[in-house]
């Protein structure tokens, strides 16, 4: 009889064969970046892209098979499991069983929610844990198999956090709340966590040394977004509840975990290389994942297919999104640009413009009124010739006619403003409190009755107006660490780039108050610290080759690149990429090869280590990339080297034109005779060049190093037709001893020897057998050596026996054909540079 296992117990507590998997939902957001919007609703509850957030939740966690899933809620919980029991979810064939939890009032962190789990007893083996406000099409249950996999090789791996790679520029990475990981790439073990402010600017990582001694190995990073995806063991939610400092679960828990040494535990991260994963922790990112839906970066979760709500959408070419419902009016002279989306039966009047906005269901949009880049919830009413730029309007809103939303502003569900209003930029509004409506302890925590009180709260907004006007910034007598909280928070705030704050000194603050920042462009710049830019705005549906539109087509294919380059797609992906721009844009094919020719340039580094170096890089990038100019919808490599010549004379990347064509010649992107065309044009020489005088001298400059590349063609064809007569005084000589060859061969064939005059002849087939493999590669050597040097060897040079010579140039006489392997290029650093032999000319 076989011995019991002692430990079957343990074992089945991670077999992933016989496990429901769970898991757990933070609905409660526990911070008050959305207010006054969420006064009255939890933000789980908010709608983005015309569906709550919590369907998107329900969706992402139904893509990784989830099966059971715990709802934890203490803020409008009535309002949260009443959603639940209207949505699809509830119904019997929906696969998921959802139970909402109502924690206990003393509520108020993550960590206090843990706590409330543990408690409750309510998971029995590894859970997936989630915030309330997640979109994200990653499988997560590929992430699970993984940490399971682990876990039964090592129990103390007690937790894997999702994060993804992302650029500097990618708009989902929050700058003011970012992280810096330490990896072991080897393990992916995380051995150390910091969190990552913008203001005070965070530009050190404090790597303890005891881990630098550890790992021979190891990954700083501070390009990966925090998915705040988690598979955790079962065991988490007992170390909340020995740790009642653990309020945080990333600058708590985790930190708390990796800098212990008397837990022992780890903690793992998994670097998603595909799929989208973001949370709209902020109202900055709310805008960021609403377009990136919108861009359909969250497929298949997209609009016009698996809807969270089940709303169907018809898509149209630009990413218009209209309700396929036939209950949405449009008038005739209305115009709606790209990226934008029209909930079911809404009306919008004549004259009126909405680009890269959401509107909502059974919404009236005025007569002339402008919506740019703004969100308008269901049921609101807009009057005639009002703007409303860059803002968040609530559900059951009435903007009356003539007035004006500036960019930033928040009005929460149920405001009446006008006729007439101005708000200013990111005014925050909600409506007066009836005297019959009063709030309890665990629905509100007073906010909306501390707000009433202040004087400055019953501004003036229109005669029939009910609107509260919230303070913008902190009091006059916060304290110093809520004014940091508050200038840290502004890097989150929808159209606030905080260009009046100073983050290169920790404190300080410019002279320009505030309200500087609303004229400022949203491009946030700051070599110094950790965080990154974040904000990009997509394409207006403007007339095709005005600048507006060019501008904006520009900056979104610069976008598209950044991401392709940083996470690493496939040329074939990012073609695509920019054919559904190019078609959404309307622009002509031309555009679009300048614009990936203009982003290839950049990607290249100008690096200091000398000219080697230098090629090397611009061969990586080149060999890399350049495929992508021939895939985007039409080869014409003329044009390519007219966009190169065009953006090099722009750019600091002027003096690496030459070795950058060079590399484009040597990757069959552009050929000799594509140069030699490109050379004539007169655009080429800038004649007709509308352009300043120093970009003029640039193109110049170009094409003088065009006409020395040119210049080596037709030497290293010079040097071929010497080749060529050689070899014809070669087959006359060999001519000659044809019949004595024979003879020899006949008498080798009878077993005897070959005599010495064969042998001497095999060393001279063997070179004119390289001259023609020189004549015959279509490529002349544009580094200015010969072909018939860097073919010519000697077979003792060659490793070879001068009898395999012998039968290789017999083969030669045969045929002309040359292969692919036998091909020889000249090195990229052999080229010489001719931006200097143009000054010295100068």
């Amino acid at each position: 009889m076989a011995p019991k296992l002692s430990n079957s117990g343990k074992e089945k507590l991670i077999d992933d064969d016989e496990e429901v998997l769970q898991a757990v939902i933070l609905a409660d957001s526990f911070n008050k970046r959305f207010r006054p919007l969420t006064a009255r609703k939890p933000r789980c509850l908010l709608p983005i892209c015309n569906a709550p957030l919590l369907d998107w939740t329900f969706e992402s966690l139904a893509l990784a098979g989830v099966q059971e899933i715990f709802v934890i809620c203490r803020s409008h919980a009535d309002q949260i499991k009443a959603a639940i029991s209207e949505s699809k979810w509830s119904k019997p064939g929906s696969g998921i069983k959802i139970v909402p939890i109502l924690t206990a009032k003393e509520t108020f962190s993550p960590g206090d929610a843990m706590r409330d789990i543990y408690t409750r007893g309510l998971v029995t083996s590894d859970f997936v844990l989630v915030m309330g406000d997640l979109v994200s099409n990653i499988r997560i249950d590929e992430v699970v198999r993984v940490h399971k996999e682990r876990r039964k090789a090592n129990k103390d791996a007690i937790m894997t956090m999702v994060v993804k790679e992302s650029g500097a520029m990618h708009r989902t990475k929050a700058r003011g709340d970012s992280s810096v990981f330490v990896i072991d790439p080897n393990t992916s073990e995380c051995l150390y966590y910091e969190p990552v402010t913008a203001y005070p600017p965070t530009t050190l990582a404090h790597v303890p040394r005891e881990i630098l001694g550890a790992h021979p190995e190891l990954e700083i990073r501070n390009d990966l977004i925090d998915c705040s995806i988690d598979v955790c063991s079962v065991e988490v939610p007992s170390l909340f509840q020995d740790n009642f400092d653990y309020l945080d679960i990333r600058r708590d828990f985790v930190h708390g975990v990796l800098t212990s040494d008397l837990l022992m535990k780890n903690i793992h991260c998994y670097v998603a290389k595909e799929g989208y994963a973001a949370r709209v922790k902020d109202t900055r990112s709310y805008e960021s994942v609403s377009k990136d839906i919108l861009s359909r970066w969250v497929f298949p979760l997209v609009p016009d297919d698996n809807h969270p709500s089940g709303h169907i959408y018809e898509h149209e070419r630009g990413n218009k999104y209209i309700a396929k419902d036939q209950t949405v009016i449009l008038a005739r002279t209305c115009k709606i640009g790209n990226n934008t989306m029209i909930g079911s039966s809404t009306q919008i009047s004549e004259n009126t413009e909405i680009v890269a906005s959401v509107i909502g269901r059974n919404c009236a949009i005025g007569n002339g009124t402008v919506i740019h880049n703004s969100y308008v919830f269901d049921g609101t009413k807009i009057g005639s010739d009002c703007v409303i730029e860059r803002s968040i309007i609530g559900a059951g809103v009435s903007i009356r006619d003539n007035s004006v939303v500036q960019r930033g502003s928040l009005i929460a569900d149920g405001v009446i403003i006008g006729p007439s209003a101005s708000l200013r930029p990111y005014e925050r509004l909600s409506k007066k409190r009836d005297p019959e409506e009063s709030f309890s302890s665990e629905d509100e925590d007073s906010d909306l009755e501390d707000v009433e009180t202040l004087p400055d709260s019953h501004k003036t907004l229109g005669n029939d107006s009910n609107a509260i006007v919230w303070p913008i910034g902190p009091s006059e007598d916060a304290e110093e660490d809520d004014i940091a909280t508050f200038k840290n928070e502004r890097f989150m705030r929808l159209g606030d780039n905080a260009s009046d704050l100073d983050v290169s000194d920790d404190g300080s603050e410019s002279s320009s108050s505030e309200s500087d920042s609303e004229d400022g462009s949203d491009s946030d710049t700051d070599s110094g610290s950790l965080t990154a830019p974040s904000d990009i705005s997509l394409p207006l549906n403007l007339p095709a080759g005005s600048p507006m539109a060019e501008s904006e087509f520009q900056a979104e294919v610069r976008q598209s690149l950044e991401r392709a380059f940083a996470e690493g797609h496939s040329i074939d992906n990012a073609a695509v990429e920019l054919k559904t721009l190019r078609m959404a844009s309307n622009v002509p094919l031309t555009r679009v090869r300048e614009a990936v020719v203009g982003a290839i340039v950049e990607k290249i580094q100008i690096v200091d280590g000398g000219p080697i170096a230098q090629r090397k890089e611009i061969s990586n990038v080149v060999s890399r990339w350049g495929r992508l100019i021939d895939r985007i919808g039409g080869v014409d490599p003329i044009e390519t080297v007219s966009a190169l010549q065009s953006h090099c004379a722009t750019s600091k990347r002027l003096p690496l034109f030459g070795q950058i064509l060079a590399a484009l010649y040597q990757d069959d992107i552009v050929d000799e005779d594509d140069i030699r065309k490109w050379h004539r044009l007169p655009m080429a020489k800038g004649e007709g060049a509308n352009a300043k005088d120093d970009v003029l001298e640039n193109i110049k400059k170009c094409w003088a190093i065009g006409a020395h590349m040119i210049k080596q063609f037709d030497e290293q064809e010079s040097e071929e037709d010497s080749d060529d007569d050689d070899d014809d005084d070669d087959d006359e000589d060999e001519d000659a001893g044809t019949g004595g060859n024979a003879i020899k061969r006949q008498e080798s064939e009878s077993g005897e020897e070959e005599s010495s005059e064969e042998e001497d002849s095999a060393p001279s087939k063997r070179k004119g057998d390289g001259a023609a493999q020189s004549a015959n590669t279509g490529k002349p050597d544009v580094s200015g050596a010969s072909g018939k040097d860097a073919v010519s060897e000697s077979p003792e040079e060659s490793g070879e026996t001068e009898d395999e010579s012998s039968e290789e140039t017999s083969e030669g006489e045969q045929s002309n054909k040359v292969s692919p392997a036998q091909l020889v290029r000249k090195p990229l650093q052999a080229i010489p540079d001719p931006m200097k032999e143009t000054s010295a000319r100068q």
